[in-house]
């Protein structure tokens, strides 16, 4: 169920989906964890705004008794961070590990989930900038395998492109199953949510 989007008002979870911003990126491996984002807003019936002030568009929501903010940063991927901080602050995010990131992963193949807090950045540029501003890695990870290419062109000519039929098919079943991810990871914490969902 939706809720009304209110200026300064409390998350139990913050939920931040990354990407790029236009049409001409929207269906691209870089914006996986828009989809992510997409697809919780619409599992809970969300309707998403443009918050100005924090460059992002968002949907706050109620899943049983927690209130949960789900944003898609308008900024491009590596300055995610102007728009996670004001997030952050908005909806007073205290313990950065309910702070959830989204994000496509090239070190994970295609399919694949993993699910951590904190530890390394692997250059992803998106959660570079949000290091920066929150002077922090200590927020959440849903990271999403799109996988390496066999010839490389360099990571991000191949992130900005449109996966094949194929590897639509299998991106689309893991953005069903990071949503759950996440819903679990509410209402379960890390550990358990880890011990589900990392597995192959």
């Amino acid at each position: 169920m939706a809720i009304g989007s209110r200026s300064g008002s409390s998350a139990d979870l913050l939920v931040v989906g990354l990407g790029n911003p236009g049409d001409q990126y929207a269906l691209t491996r870089h914006n996986a964890g828009r989809w992510v984002v997409e697809e919780l807003v619409r599992r809970h019936d969300g309707r998403r705004r443009r918050a100005r002030r924090q460059q992002a568009l968002v949907c706050e929501l109620r899943l049983g008794e927690r209130r949960v903010a789900a944003a898609a940063p308008v900024t491009w991927m590596n300055e995610s961070g102007r728009a996670v901080a004001p997030l952050v602050r908005r909806f007073r995010i205290r313990d950065l590990s309910s702070l959830v990131v989204v994000h496509d992963e090239l070190d994970l193949p295609v399919g694949r989930l993993k699910i951590k807090t904190g530890g390394g950045i692997a250059g992803h540029k998106g959660l570079q900038s949000i290091r920066a501003h929150l002077r922090s890695d200590a927020f959440t990870r849903v990271r999403i395998g799109v996988g390496r290419p066999d010839i490389t062109p360099k990571g991000g000519d191949y992130v900005l492109k449109r996966p094949g039929r194929a590897e639509r098919e299998e991106l689309e079943a893991i953005v069903q199953r990071a949503a759950e991810a996440i819903e679990h990871f509410l209402d379960h914490g890390l550990e358990p949510t880890m011990n589900r969902f990392n597995a192959p």
